[in-house]
């Protein structure tokens, strides 16, 4: 399959080369030339499939026509050692936890795809001894998950570009404690500065003359598409339980199913759009932002207006220009009327989402993160009756411990890989957000 520009001024890509550019030359973000959807008999039997199974199947109709078919079992086998489980919250709400990976995070399905992806790649040019460097922003999740989906994988290094002080303290010692392959960038501003330093690399030719350059941030495809695996997987999970309780089965064209997604660059939620495409019995979704209201507010007026990020409770979702609102708009042929169709938004600042938290621990006992204390405030707000839905948990509430237990006036118990991080020695480079420091960082390098 090919792979084109969003800005659609530059040459079609393969997804060889779509992964390890990363962005496309034109500053656009690549999108898959076609979206298969997959066969009847595959949602006829998707109560059936495991976890793995169903997303091999999703793998093969996005990766099929370019990855060995045995290569891509394998891919996919090492990406999910762990489950994400539709988790039970109150009546006709659940939680779709995204949180057992090794970073206790939703984005260690899409960079543990991507790290091993790569590296097939890598080893299909035949020995190549040209080193590729992959350059990540976060505004929380995405540099753990990345960092320790990389750590050391042979002929990689990853360089996580990240705000200084905006990012919780177990986040950061996620990717500034691991060393070896991996480079921790402390960045002297917020995450669109991190992000536009990243873009910026990309676009810089002596750079690229001196490096090779890749980004596994959600701009990747091969960070971004795995992550509708997850999103079939809970629609498995909700056909079970209809199952067991004699309900019809669930059917793209009559379902009652919402999905909510807690949305800051929006790559997760871009990616159950593409599952949607592809046949997800999924009748719309929601965008849950927290004060970062850019989107919410091109829902409303169809005007995109991206400005400053706000720092907030929930961090990861601290983003004032979604990169993958290009790829949004271009999914849906640049028509604001149909994105308002199948999307529909809300906004929430921090009391909101201490409210939220506080009322779901009080009401269920449940413990929210605060991003996924944004999910399930939207389903209250705009399920409607007869509908089921599910929001994302993103990320474990330990990872936001100071913030979650005066809310909710209890101890939040850490896992013991998550306290494992906490023991180790920070290591990061300081760097002003001004181009050239981090110019000058990677030529030294």
């Amino acid at each position: 399959m090919h792979y084109y520009s969003t800005n659609k001024k530059a040459p079609l890509a393969t997804l060889h080369e779509a992964v390890v550019k990363g962005l496309a030359p034109d500053r656009g973000l690549y999108m898959p030339s076609r979206i298969t959807p997959l066969p009847q008999s595959f949602y006829d039997h998707l109560t059936e499939y495991s976890f793995q199974e169903i997303a091999l199947q999703v793998a093969e109709a996005f990766f099929g026509d370019d990855v060995e078919a045995g290569a891509l079992k394998q891919i996919v086998t090492d990406t999910l050692s762990f489950d994400c489980p539709v988790v039970p919250v109150e009546d006709n709400i659940y939680a779709l936890e995204l949180f057992h990976g090794p970073t206790l995070a939703f984005k260690d399905v899409g960079a543990r795809f991507m790290a091993r992806l790569l590296q097939y790649f890598i080893r299909q040019e035949g020995g190549s001894k040209e080193q590729v460097n992959v350059l990540v922003a976060t505004s929380g999740d995405t540099g753990s998950a990345v960092a320790n989906g990389f750590l050391g994988v042979d002929g990689i290094r990853v360089y996580v570009l990240y705000p200084k002080g905006k990012v919780s303290r177990i986040q950061e010692s996620q990717f500034t404690t691991l060393g070896r392959n991996v480079t921790a960038i402390e960045v002297d501003g917020v995450f669109d500065d991190c992000q536009a330093l990243v873009k910026n690399a990309f676009m810089d030719p002596e750079l690229n003359r001196h490096m090779k350059l890749t980004s596994a941030n959600s701009i990747n495809v091969a960070r971004f598409l795995p992550q509708a695996f997850y999103y079939f997987h809970a629609a498995a999970q909700i056909g079970r339980i209809r199952e067991a309780h004699g309900m019809a089965p669930l059917d793209a064209e009559n379902t009652n199913l919402v999905v909510c997604t807690p949305s800051g660059n929006f790559g997760n939620i871009c990616a159950g759009l593409f599952g949607k495409k592809m046949g997800l019995p999924v009748k719309r979704f929601i965008a849950a932002n927290n004060a970062n209201d850019v989107f919410f507010k091109f829902l409303q007026s169809g005007r995109y207006e991206p400005k400053p990020s706000i720092q907030t409770i929930a961090n990861a979702m601290d983003v004032g220009a979604p990169s993958n609102f290009a790829r949004i708009y271009d999914l849906y042929h640049h028509s604001w009327k149909a994105i308002r169709q199948e999307i529909s938004g809300a906004t929430y600042n921090d009391a909101q989402i201490k409210e939220a938290m506080a009322a779901c621990y009080s009401r269920n006992g449940y413990i929210l993160d605060p991003h996924g204390a944004c999910g399930y405030r939207a389903l209250h707000e705009q399920l409607q009756p007869g509908e089921t839905g599910i929001f994302c948990e993103t990320a474990h509430p330990a990872k936001f411990k100071d913030t979650v237990e005066p809310v909710i006036g209890a101890s939040v118990e850490i896992p013991e890989r998550l306290s494992a991080f906490m023991k180790g020695e920070k290591k990061s480079r300081m760097i002003s957000s001004d181009y050239q420091d981090f110019y000058r960082l990677l030529m030294a390098e």
